[in-house]
């Protein structure tokens, strides 16, 4: 079935949400695969996932086998994970390149930019060299890249435009924060398993408009009324505070800030969108990443990141800070799994948006769709 998509990009006082099919039907999940998560930048890892150079985490994204690995240069890559030999897994724990990536079943062996260093017995027995068997063009297959907020960004199809390109706008609003960021460390990660379809947890954080019921210790100081939009059609959304309250610990002590930041964020912070899967959070004092990993049509991964200015933050401080976010983004969990399962309902037709509350929802419905149209025309061309 081929869903109608046509009064979803609709204005938002006429659209309807996205149909059913969007969130349960395992051919439109495929569809949505190749036409959103792989087609553009989606987020994979972030670099403090490989800190050191010769770090290498292996990392499965819609069933596709990758290796994040950070070079003896310090440059942070993926690749495919398969050895191009027999198609062999090359890496399937993390751990540290010490010298090659060697494959554990002929032991061809690739340096940590990917390309083929050694092949032994591939001529037979004691011949390490074969003149059918060009060394330079086996290399492991690199896929596409780009590094922004300590996110591994990457682009699977390899047909999107230049994450600067695509981004531009996001990237200009916060260029204030284009400073280093430095992971909090294993106190300051986390994940969450959601039954339900990636898109939902999308939804859920574009929009403030729950906080009153999902997050009353959250809206105790930081209040729907103190929230505003960020709509910006075809490239990215969410919602903003003008009421951030920074953690201050019981002997006084505060992260510290971000440097040269401006008067708004005294006070400020924003969250928002990359689309397709990256949800984003930006403070004074803190920032944090949310990789979303589409696992099937009806469950989701969220990997929690969070970043602070310096290499150096106080534990106790830190802990809390982790904590904090961790109730609140758990909170969601019952309400993106509840609006899952009413995507059951054969009566359900979309749902409507408020236009003066789900504008940031709809901004993201509408891209989808507009996706899905794009590649469901392409598909009728060829």
């Amino acid at each position: 079935m081929t869903s109608d998509l046509s009064y979803v990009t609709r204005p938002v006082e006429q659209a309807r949400g996205l149909p059913n099919a969007h969130y349960v039907d395992p051919d439109v999940f495929a569809e949505e695969r190749d036409a959103i998560l792989m087609a553009n930048w989606a987020g994979l890892a972030v670099t403090a996932d490989v800190p050191e150079p010769g770090d290498a985490k292996p990392v499965e994204f819609l069933g596709l086998p990758l290796l994040l690995i950070r070079d003896r240069d310090g440059v942070v890559r993926v690749f495919q994970n398969t050895c191009r030999h027999r198609g062999m897994i090359l890496v399937d724990a993390p751990r540290k390149i010490e010298g090659a990536i060697r494959c554990p079943y002929h032991s061809w062996c690739y340096s940590t930019q990917g390309k083929l260093v050694a092949t032994p017995h591939v001529g037979g027995p004691g011949m390490n060299t074969h003149a059918d068997i060009d060394r330079s063009e086996l290399g492991l297959i690199e896929v596409r890249s780009h590094i922004w907020f300590g996110v591994v960004f990457i682009n699977i199809s390899g047909t999107a435009a230049p994450f600067e390109e695509v981004h531009a706008d996001l990237i200009t609003r916060w260029a204030e924060f284009d400073l280093p960021f430095y992971h909090g460390g294993a106190d300051s990660t986390f994940t969450l398993d959601l039954n339900s379809n990636w898109k939902l947890a999308v939804e859920n954080y574009c929009e403030s408009y729950h906080l009153p019921w999902v997050h009353p210790g959250l809206n105790s100081y930081s209040r729907l009324e103190d929230h505003y939009h960020i709509e910006e059609p075809g490239r990215y959304s969410g919602q903003g505070t003008v009421v951030y309250r920074q953690l201050v610990g019981e002997d006084g002590k505060t992260f510290p800030d971000f440097p040269g930041l401006g008067a708004f964020w005294n006070e400020g912070g924003e969250y928002t969108v990359v689309y397709p899967n990256v949800l984003l959070g930006c403070q004074r004092d803190h920032t944090f990443a949310i990789i979303l990993e589409p696992k099937a049509v009806d469950r989701t991964v969220e990997h929690i990141h969070i970043f602070y200015a310096t290499p150096e933050t106080d534990d106790a401080l830190r802990a809390r800070n982790s904590e904090q976010w961790k109730t609140v983004f758990r909170e969601d969990v019952g309400v993106v799994e509840g609006m899952h399962k009413g995507r059951y309902a054969p009566g359900f037709d979309g749902g409507r948006f408020s236009p003066a509350m789900d504008g940031p929802t709809h901004c993201f419905h509408a891209w989808v769709a507009e996706q899905v149209i794009a590649h469901r025309q392409a598909r009728a061309a060829e």
